[in-house]
């Protein structure tokens, strides 16, 4: 089977693209497997100062994989990892982000994103929650936002995205993310790893602490969400192109 995520290094960036459009880089259980086994690969390198989370196609990350879904388990597992990885993790994207692939982003401790790229928590439409992702993103967003976008599922563009914290910068129409990259790539090449590791515990605590404070009880809501009758009715009526029977 083709590797879901490659791994690249340059000049101290190790540089790990999700590679599953077929499913839009969904969260499936082999996806998320491999992207542990890589950020683990990633951090062991001592040449490496930063790693770079990016995609192809035209989704940085759906969410849940339906049709084979993660064990909630692991996809904690995989934001614990993030977190307390010694190394920054920049998020580069140039797609969709929706429902889980926002946990994604958001414990990543940099997020940059190209002008063309949107933003959605989808979890309410589908009967679900956005329980497990809520822990690195209520940290960094901003409260009356979260409220608004978490409930309602609307869609957003990356202008958006950064005014409430979800992402650090943003390109401007025309412009290219990479290059507005480089100021931030230039500047973990140059720092210490040492530096960077106690300097990241620092600006990740909170997002740490409530992964280790509330992880157990948000992910067994999470597969309790996934296992009920609405869930079962929201994810079907998605697959079916339909509303669901409680939308009014």
């Amino acid at each position: 089977m083709a590797s879901l995520v490659h791994a690249a290094r340059a000049t101290g960036i190790a540089t790990l693209t999700l590679d599953s459009p077929g499913n839009r880089n969904a969260l499936s259980a082999d996806l998320v497997a491999e992207l542990r086994t890589a950020l683990a690969t990633a951090s062991a390198d001592p040449g490496v100062r930063a790693v770079v989370l990016t995609h192809t196609g035209n989704t940085f990350c759906a969410g849940a994989d339906l049709k084979s879904p993660c064990d909630p388990a692991d996809f904690l597992a995989l934001l614990r990892e993030i977190a307390e990885l010694p190394e920054p993790v920049v998020a580069r994207v140039t797609g969709h982000v929706r429902a889980g692939g926002l946990g994604l982003l958001g414990v990543c401790d940099i997020a940059a994103a190209g002008p063309r790229s949107s933003y959605a928590f989808t979890e309410t439409h589908l009967g679900l929650a956005p329980a497990v992702i809520s822990m690195p993103l209520l940290p960094r967003l901003d409260p009356r936002a979260a409220s608004r976008y978490f409930l309602t599922a609307e869609a957003f563009d990356a202008a958006e995205a950064a005014r409430i914290g979800l992402l650090t910068l943003h390109a401007a129409e025309g412009e290219d993310v990479d290059a507005a990259l480089e100021p931030v790539l230039a500047g973990l090449r140059k720092a210490s790893p040492q530096g960077l590791a106690a300097t990241k515990a620092l600006t990740s605590a909170a997002v740490r602490e409530a992964l280790a404070r509330d992880g157990a009880r948000l992910t067994e809501l999470s597969a309790g969400l996934f296992a009920s009758a609405e869930a079962r009715e929201g994810i079907t009526a998605r697959f079916e192109r339909r509303e669901p029977s409680w939308s009014l």
